[in-house]
């Protein structure tokens, strides 16, 4: 079915679930350790999802800002929900003014084609050995659900992902058979989420600008704007987005997200890469996902975490690992001169530590071979 400009279909549906590998574990990570009400993180997270579906009209992703997430679920003591919930906001501010400025587009124009795709690669493969990561320990059940993924992918009749996503819950019922006895006691109960801002103190704002906000910046303009667009409109030239455009969204989402309880998010190209990877090709994908989470959110929030184990870190791994495959085999590095090949890789491997890092140091590196500084 074909509705807005977007499709409904098989193919879609498992396409949508193409980013779960980075979705879920922070998602358990914040409602686990930061003990962050489900209500408020999953509707918002829903809303948005069904928002970018409709408005790009291709698989853009809605995901948990990742060093606001790493940062506040490795450190549940220091980082109160209320310094979360700071950093959304003063993020929604930062990306709001840079998009009605026009300040990020100057930064685009600046920013050379060699460190973009600089970016793309090493976004790609840091997803690869993360995938990997999650994989470790659980070698014959990563092994299979690689094998048959590969296979899968190959014949596209097959829904990949949903085949991987069947398997991985029978993998973990099989190992925890209580599980079953958790999916029937489940319970609906429908509850909305609560402005969240109303009591926000100042410590938590300092904490939540200072040590989450401004660290997480670079990375959202690196990942979630600049290779962002550079993936979509390299694979939808027929439905072209701009970094203005881009960070303006960023800027509502995080700020309307935050009031209602929600944490940081944005977009990303290697979530972009997971869904398109798994057979994802407009925004249906993302209403199919985005209704599936509000629906969860609205009605099942206090059942989220017993939802969740039906997701093996393995299977999360090999869903990341696929998604980090498709973005780095897709970018474009024939035809670059040495200088500019030199700028690219130092732009991925710096990247695959810090993305911010890796854009400045791509950036620098470019402007210095272009003034004849240095030379490759």
């Amino acid at each position: 079915m074909r509705l807005w400009g977007n499709d409904y279909n098989v193919r879609e549906a498992a396409g949508a679930f193409g980013d779960l590998g980075t979705l879920i574990p922070f998602l358990v990570g914040y409602l686990t350790i930061t003990k962050l009400d489900p209500v408020g993180v999953l509707v918002a997270f829903g809303v948005f999802k069904i928002a970018a579906g409709l408005y790009f009209r291709t698989p853009m992703p809605i995901q948990p800002m990742k060093a606001i997430g790493t940062v506040a679920i490795s450190q549940p003591g220091a980082i109160t929900p209320g310094a979360i919930l700071a950093s959304g906001l003063f993020t929604g501010i930062l990306w709001l003014t840079m998009g009605l400025t026009g300040a990020v587009s100057w930064i685009a124009r600046i920013t050379s084609r060699p460190v973009v795709q600089g970016l793309v690669l090493g976004l790609g493969l840091a997803f690869m050995l993360e995938g990997v990561k999650l994989m470790e320990g659980d070698y014959l059940t990563a092994t299979v659900a690689v094998g048959v993924t590969f296979v899968l992918l190959s014949r596209e009749r097959v829904p990949a992902m949903l085949v991987l996503l069947l398997f991985g819950a029978v993998v973990a019922i099989a190992r925890q058979p209580a599980l079953f006895d958790e999916l029937g006691r489940m319970a609906f109960r429908f509850r909305l989420p609560h402005f969240a801002l109303a009591g926000l103190g100042w410590e938590d704002t300092l904490t939540g600008v200072l040590v989450l906000g401004i660290p997480q910046a670079a990375l959202t303009l690196g990942n979630a704007i600049i290779t962002t667009v550079e993936e979509n409109n390299t694979l939808f030239p027929d439905r072209r987005i701009s970094v203005r455009g881009v960070a303006i969204d960023h800027g509502l989402m995080n700020l309307v997200g935050t009031s209602m309880g929600g944490i940081p998010m944005c977009h990303g190209a290697g979530g972009m890469a997971g869904h398109v990877r798994f057979g994802a090709r407009t925004g249906g994908s993302l209403v199919i996902l985005g209704l599936l989470v509000l629906f969860v959110g609205l009605f099942l929030a206090d059942s989220a975490a017993t939802l969740f184990k039906l997701f093996p870190l393995s299977v999360l791994g090999a869903i990341l690992f696929f998604g980090g495959l498709e973005l780095a085999a897709g970018s474009h590095g024939g035809g670059l001169d040495k200088d500019d090949r030199y700028v690219l890789l130092v732009t991925a491997g710096v990247s695959m530590w810090n993305m911010g890092a890796g854009y400045l140091a791509g950036l620098l590196l470019w402007h210095c071979f272009q003034r004849g500084w240095l030379r490759a």
